[in-house]
């Protein structure tokens, strides 16, 4: 005879499915509650008649139209000192961004996605001068922390060419085993070596493109039950101690400038603009029992807004803890990412984080973000005025004051 019951895992899909759908209902709806607010918001912006070069990835489908619109929307503005630069398979963004500011911009725009913002950000960083971001990409997750629009590219210019600014930090990742590195990798989002490089590795390129980061998804399943990982692992936290774990077993182990994916929060404390990183240790057991378990821990901090587990999980493990640095040694080599970009294997890893680095010229944050599912959080100590200099009107550089 034959049981009447489902399966347990089908029964695990079906809530998974469930919860996944109503995230993206609330998320939709989140999304356009914030485009209102930012209409409002640009009505205060002034604009700003300073030389701007645009860095922009060409392999992106919109790249074209939106070099246009650009074009178009600058002559409208009186914006004369304009600039274009397409980033090359040997040419990334921050030797892209270098040029630019070698030629005299005072404001650097990355139009991309997350990858083409990380490299940018990588050369901006430190320079004292204003970057702002054209999201074209999929993911587009810096952007959307900082409440840039992603889906009113006009909007979005208008940031980007009007004063009002924010400090944020940039996080770094050095490779220590390989000896053709000759600087850190940038990330503005998230670092991290494990099964959330794998899942970015399987990706299928044609399926992101047309479901976008859902996409992630799709191979993260297949990566499931792919072997762990295990380290030594030291921490450095803001007092400049050090905490070391030796031969820590993970899943995954990741560094969060930024803790906000569309829908759910991965790291409800981490901030953009508080000098530290959010260290996650993940780990499961127990086969696709475990991984239901990490996906309602995921679920219950996106809704508490703390990186707590839920209560219910019994096989899986979310450990997070601040700190300015990282340091890990694996036993194996292991893939390793930034911002979506792959890195390739190493053994030897070192994270740190430069703060308030960089000035990106975004909107003001919205109060309402705080109360909204996956939403980040700006404090107001990060906001800034954009000032131009008045001792050498041939270059400008952004200097800040704090804003009431």
């Amino acid at each position: 005879m034959h049981s009447s019951k489902m399966p347990i895992a089908v029964v695990v899909i079906a809530i998974i499915i469930a919860v996944v759908a109503i995230g993206i209902a609330v998320f939709f709806l989140v999304r356009q509650l914030r485009r209102r607010h930012v209409a409002k918001v640009l009505e205060q912006r002034e604009d700003d008649q300073v030389h701007y070069a645009f860095i922009i990835n060409p392999s992106k489908p919109q790249a074209d139209q939106r070099r246009r619109q650009i074009k178009s929307f600058c002559e409208s503005k009186g914006i004369k000192q304009i600039e274009f630069i397409d980033t090359q398979l040997d040419k990334d963004g921050r030797a892209c961004a270098l040029e630019a500011l070698g030629h005299g911009a005072d404001v650097v725009i990355a139009v991309g996605g997350d990858g083409t913002v990380r490299t940018v950000a990588s050369a901006m960083s430190g320079s004292e001068h204003a970057m702002g971001i054209l999201p074209i990409g999929t993911g587009n997750l810096f952007a959307r922390n900082l409440n840039i629009p992603v889906d009113d590219f006009e909007a979005a210019l208008t940031i980007a060419t009007s004063h009002g600014s924010r400090k944020v930090d940039v996080g770094r990742l050095s490779l220590l085993d390989d000896p053709n590195e000759d600087h850190p990798h940038a990330f503005m989002i998230i670092g991290g070596v494990g099964f959330d490089a794998q899942m970015i590795e399987e990706t299928d390129p044609k399926l992101k493109k047309n479901i976008s980061w859902l996409a992630y998804f799709v191979s993260g399943a297949k990566n499931l039950f792919t072997p762990k990982f295990k380290a030594d692992v030291t921490v450095t936290d803001a007092q400049g101690n050090t905490h070391t774990v030796e031969g820590l077993v993970f899943r995954t182990l990741m560094a969060g400038n930024c803790g906000e994916i569309p829908v759910f929060s991965l790291m409800p404390s981490a901030s953009y603009d508080d000098g530290l990183l959010d260290f996650e240790i993940i780990d499961t057991s127990g086969g696709l029992l475990g991984w239901a378990n990490l996906f309602n821990d995921v679920v219950h901090q996106t809704i508490t807004k703390k990186p707590q587990q839920s209560p219910l999980s019994t096989n899986s493990t979310i450990e997070q803890m601040q700190g300015v640095s990282a340091e890990i040694k694996l036993e194996k080599p292991a893939l390793a990412e930034v911002d979506g970009d792959m890195l390739g294997r190493t053994r030897h890893i070192l994270i740190t984080v430069d703060k308030q680095s960089l000035t990106v010229r975004a909107p003001e944050s919205d109060p309402a973000k705080a109360s909204a599912p996956g939403a980040a959080t700006a404090t107001a100590s990060a906001q800034i005025r954009d000032k131009s200099t008045t001792t050498d009107p041939s270059r400008y550089q952004e200097r800040s004051a704090a804003q009431p």
